[in-house]
């Protein structure tokens, strides 16, 4: 049984009005060509009769009407004349006041019809979706439901859809069971529908067994599903599901690739970069501006915001998307000026900054410690862009000065804030407390976190890190007691290393890599050589109350440590090896890796949770400051 809430969007009288504003509207003076030429046609004689008169003509002149009077004059032809009784002239006037979001009209007719088809319930019911109304959308669905018409694949598209923009998953579950009853569980625009509606609701895993059950799967429904494991977090398993789709003999458009584009830039992995953009170029599709911005994105968090710039430099026309995310990319790779350098050329061209592009700088400013110039920019948006400062320009604010050591400052611009604070500016705060060990003001931004949302793992972690930075091992324990009871679990860290194309996934300590015995013993070799040139275990960053000797052995094991020491095994000399990890990098492996890109000569790119550190030389892009 469907439990839909029924809407009264349109009342009865809403309705009647509408109904006799087409049948009175009699200003000719108005009408299209379209219409002129519809009159003319059929009224030349002064006694026309309806058995005279052709539905064709009727559809014809409808689909040639620009305006909703032009419509309106239209139906008050047809009603006058018995032309509405045909079921088809009907349809077609309701369909086309939904194309001109004449809805009042076009549910005033649709509750007037004496006789109703599926697609006359299906056009109302898509109408109410178009515009948003999933209220009267799903109550118009569950009066047809109640109405004992058969559920068709026309109807049910459109329902799975709402469901899907509502992110209703319990309604799409109850349509779904809908769908076996009617037999319709193998229709392939049923299917598509439903498997997006699943994917875009995150159930990806039901998603796929639909999917998997469909006899023969159009562009669209690969594309969603690519696109549902991307969007849930399961970026390889898009890529996966790519290469099945060309094996299968389905050659990918254009807006499947650039959906593939996006789960590379989520992957993160180059040499899928590289796979993709081997296709495009091979295929021949031009790099417009959703292609190319989606491009400049994938190299960027694929680590070569060099490739990124080629790109971007090779587009022949560029938006205001299209410039924020290239300054964004060199934000994230810590190239803070070429990304103020590229915000004059941006004005130049004629294209004015948008909310989007001011968090692209600010954040540039942010990651390269550019102070003065990012509170520059944060006091010229309202002046000279006319760009009101919302909640994600104050969090880039309060990140760049809680970074800079700033922290007084940072908490008075809150205190100012006219606008209301959100998870993402207390987390910036807490994580510019967490940098300075300052635990007065963490305390009251992790209460702040808390009260917003308590069930989220990583702000207990950060304010227990940072009692632990400050020896509070009492109030460590309470926060660890805090999460065990709430059934809260820190997120364990992981590094991936790329090598000939295939990724190897490493944890703390780990040693299910076939290879595990080289890889410890050569890491051992390595640290005896960054010691001999000044490395020193940071035992700080071990956030356990434990003796500092196995503190140090706990730091040798840490998993960017171990995918460094794979990498000098399995590739030659001078090779760069690319990490990924799913955490921020801690301090000490931070060091160590920039004195073993000196000792091994070779160049390291990591990417952490927040940016890109190239280390090269014994130094890193972001100058310590991260």
């Amino acid at each position: 049984m469907l439990h839909f809430r029924c809407s009264t969007t349109f009342s009865f009288l809403a309705c009647r009005q509408a109904e006799e504003r087409c049948l009175l509207s009699s200003s000719f003076s108005s009408c299209g060509a379209a219409v002129d030429s519809f009159f003319a046609s059929h009224f030349s004689s002064p006694t026309p009769t309806p058995t005279a008169l052709d539905p064709r003509s009727f559809v014809s002149a409808l689909v040639r009407c620009r305006y909703v009077d032009d419509i309106r004059r239209v139906h008050a032809i047809a009603t006058t004349t018995g032309m509405m009784r045909n079921l088809g002239v009907a349809n077609k006037h309701i369909y086309i006041y939904a194309q001109h979001f004449a809805l009042a009209e076009a549910y005033a007719l649709f509750l007037r019809m004496g006789e109703r088809d599926n697609v006359s319930w299906s056009v109302v019911i898509g109408a109410f979706a178009k515009v948003g109304d999933y209220a009267s959308c799903f109550g118009t669905f569950r009066d047809f439901v109640r109405s004992g018409s058969r559920i068709d694949n026309f109807t049910l598209p459109f329902v799975l859809r709402a469901c899907r923009d509502t992110m209703s998953l319990r309604l799409g579950v109850e349509v779904h069971n809908l769908v076996f009853k009617a037999g319709l569980h193998s229709d392939l625009f049923v299917s598509a529908a439903l498997v997006d509606m699943y994917a875009r609701c995150g159930d990806v895993e039901n998603a796929r067994k639909v999917f998997d059950k469909m006899v023969k799967r159009d562009m669209v429904s690969w594309t969603v599903m690519i696109s549902g494991y991307a969007d849930c977090g399961n970026p390889e398993e898009s890529l996966i599901l790519f290469d099945r789709m060309m094996e299968e003999g389905v050659a990918p458009d254009k807006i499947t690739t650039v959906t593939v584009v996006f789960a590379c830039a989520k992957l993160g992995v180059m040499h899928n970069a590289k796979m993709i953009h081997d296709y495009i170029s091979n295929h021949k599709f031009s790099v417009d501006l959703i292609l190319g911005t989606a491009m400049i994105d994938m190299y960027a968090k694929c680590g070569s915001v060099d490739a990124a710039r080629e790109i971007f430099d090779g587009m022949r026309d560029k938006n205001v998307i299209t410039w924020s995310t290239m300054i964004s990319a060199y934000g994230i790779h810590g190239r803070g000026r070429e990304a103020l350098e590229l915000f004059p050329l941006m004005l130049q061209s004629g294209i004015q900054p948008n909310r989007i592009t001011c968090v692209s700088i600010l954040s540039a400013c942010s990651h390269a410690g550019l102070v003065d110039e990012g509170l520059r920019l944060f006091h010229s948006m309202e002046k000279e862009y006319f760009i009101y400062p919302d909640v994600k320009h104050y969090t880039c604010v309060v990140d760049l000065l809680g970074r800079a050591g700033k922290l007084k400052e940072a908490l008075e611009l809150s205190e100012k804030m006219t606008v209301e604070k959100d998870e993402g500016f207390w987390g910036a705060l807490l994580g510019a407390c967490r940098i300075h060990g300052t635990t007065h003001f963490a305390e009251r931004a992790a209460k702040s976190l808390l009260e917003l949302n308590p069930r989220i793992p990583s702000y207990y972690v950060l304010l227990s890190n940072i009692y632990a930075n400050a020896g509070r091992w009492d109030d460590v324990a309470k926060v660890r007691e805090l999460m065990a009871n709430k059934g809260l679990r820190k997120t364990p860290g992981w590094t991936l290393i790329e090598i000939d194309k295939k990724t190897h996934r490493f944890r703390v300590g780990d040693k299910s890599n076939p290879l595990s015995k080289e890889i410890y013993k050569t890491l051992k070799v390595l640290i005896e050589k960054l010691e001999l040139a000044g490395y020193v275990p940071d035992t700080n960053f071990v956030l356990h109350d434990i003796d500092e000797e196995l503190k140090a052995g706990i730091l040798s094991t840490h998993s960017e440590k171990l995918a460094i020491a794979y990498g000098i095994i399995a590739t030659p000399g001078g090779t760069t090896l690319r990490i990924s990890k799913n955490l921020r990098v801690c301090g000490d492996c931070h060091n160590f890796t920039k004195l073993a890109s000196a000792v091994t000569q070779r160049e390291i790119i990591v990417r952490d949770a927040n940016r890109f550190h190239h280390f090269r030389e014994g130094s890193c892009s972001c100058g310590d400051y991260w």
